[in-house]
């Protein structure tokens, strides 16, 4: 079966995205367009994880837990997981590496309703100890999945290294002749760019196979 994938969605707890990114108009937004798989992808951090998945349960959208996480040489890699132990378990790793003091732009955790709960205090836009190499291999010990975002664009790994290391096992790469994710920082940016897998039902383990055997195609509106 084919199913419709936006990987890369921010929500309001990433700094640098719009106040309207709540989880719940996400997903609205999400089934008003007809895509069936999202990724919540906020910066280093997934505090706006959870409940997203309550909502997307409820609207029949499914929910990837993840973190766009930030390496020492300050390379953006996607890491989604379809564990929330394993997702809780990266987070910590990264918040071990993450300055407290936030500077840059309100971060908000909220409920189904979007009540606000609270907002954290760490530095979330910031760079980890963990390298790129170091990075990729602590997603797969978890059982993640991890995806270079952006390559060519700021914080991405052909930008920033002015290359992608072959050595990197990779599960995905955004663009040309890779997978398509919105990266969506406005509720107007969902499914911009999406990725149709040829899988059996959405899971991690489904989604991992499909990107290894290339069963998936782009789709740009």
């Amino acid at each position: 079966m084919l199913f419709k994938a936006d990987l890369h969605i921010h929500t309001l707890l990433s700094p640098c995205a719009s106040f309207d990114m709540t989880p719940k108009a996400i997903v609205k937004k999400a089934k008003e367009i007809g895509i069936d798989i999202i990724g919540i992808t906020d910066h280093n951090s997934a505090e706006n994880v959870g409940v997203t998945k309550k909502i997307g349960e409820k609207e029949g959208i499914f929910v990837l837990g993840g973190i766009e996480a930030t390496t020492k040489e300050e390379v953006h890699i996607l890491a989604l997981f379809g564990d929330e132990k394993a997702l809780l378990s990266f987070q910590k790793r990264l918040y071990d590496d993450i300055p407290q003091k936030n500077v840059f732009g309100e971060q908000v955790i909220v409920d189904e309703e979007d009540n606000v709960l609270g907002f954290n205090q760490r530095l979330l836009i910031s760079a980890t100890g963990i390298s790129a190499n170091e990075m990729v291999s602590l997603i797969h010990s978890l059982g993640g999945i991890a995806i270079a975002p952006h390559p060519e664009r700021a914080f991405g790994i052909a930008f920033q290294l002015g290359f992608i290391p072959s050595e990197l096992e990779l599960d995905g790469i955004e663009g040309k002749g890779g997978i398509a994710s919105s990266d969506a920082h406005f509720l107007d940016d969902i499914g911009l760019r999406c990725t149709i897998f040829d899988i059996e039902k959405p899971s991690i383990f489904e989604l991992k196979c499909a990107l290894k055997d290339g069963r998936y195609f782009t789709t740009y509106p």
